[in-house]
């Protein structure tokens, strides 16, 4: 029988992250999730990301380097779509209505013209955080992992840079990021609010909320680098 250890590895969890995060380990709620994930597995299913890219995002973007973080809420569940980054997709597949819109914002908002694709990880690698709340879905069943406990674990990544880091950005787009975002010292940090870019909500202040722009106002303020958002 497929056990939970053997699809998800904790391993994979880079070493500076895992200083931040051991004691989550040893909560009632990551062995419940780990037993989850196993029987899922076990059963036949197909989950996504695969194992090896659950942890992805906090693999391109190490605890020091995070300047942003844009905060998601379920991987995508079709094939080939997830890639362990909110909002992200594999170059070669086809761009997410929500992606798109970010796209359209970025260009609205610094004149980027939109890429053609949906790889995100050159954001990751300039210490964009791609973070979404749950970090694993079963194929063909949106939000089929919430309550499973990994919101307890995406929790403990945004209160420790809330309080180990300082001058961040969060990007809170829709209301469960934002409810999720509470925690954050906003004299610690910045954090920038908007509907989320869904279709369903663009049009109600997602378009013309600037917050890339924002972002690197903010980044170049408290002397940080800012990011270099263009793709192509």
């Amino acid at each position: 029988m497929t056990t939970a250890q053997h699809w998800l590895q904790q391993s994979d969890l880079p070493s500076d992250w895992m200083t931040q995060l051991a004691p989550e380990f040893e909560q009632p709620y990551w062995g419940k999730l780990q037993a989850f994930l196993g029987q899922q597995a076990a059963a036949g299913e197909t989950l996504f990301p695969p194992s090896h890219q659950v942890f992805r995002a906090l693999q391109l973007t190490p605890f020091e380097g995070v300047k942003v973080v844009i905060l998601g809420q379920d991987p995508y569940h079709g094939p080939q779509q997830a890639q362990g980054l909110s909002f992200a997709v594999a170059k070669g597949l086809r761009l997410p209505p929500s992606l798109v819109n970010i796209y359209k914002e970025l260009e609205q908002d610094l004149g980027i013209p939109r890429a053609t694709h949906g790889d995100l990880t050159p954001w990751a690698e300039q210490g964009v955080l791609l973070l979404n709340a749950v970090l694993t879905v079963t194929q063909g069943q949106a939000g089929a992992h919430q309550g499973q406990g990994w919101e307890a674990f995406t929790d403990a990544v945004i209160d420790s840079l809330n309080q180990h880091r300082e001058n961040l950005v969060f990007m809170l787009w829709g209301s469960y990021a934002q409810k999720k975002g509470r925690i954050i010292d906003r004299d610690r940090h910045c954090v920038l609010e908007a509907p989320h870019p869904s279709p369903l909500s663009a049009h109600r202040g997602w378009f013309g909320s600037g917050h890339f722009s924002k972002a690197n106002v903010y980044l170049r303020g408290t002397k940080q680098t800012p990011i270099q958002w263009r793709l192509e």
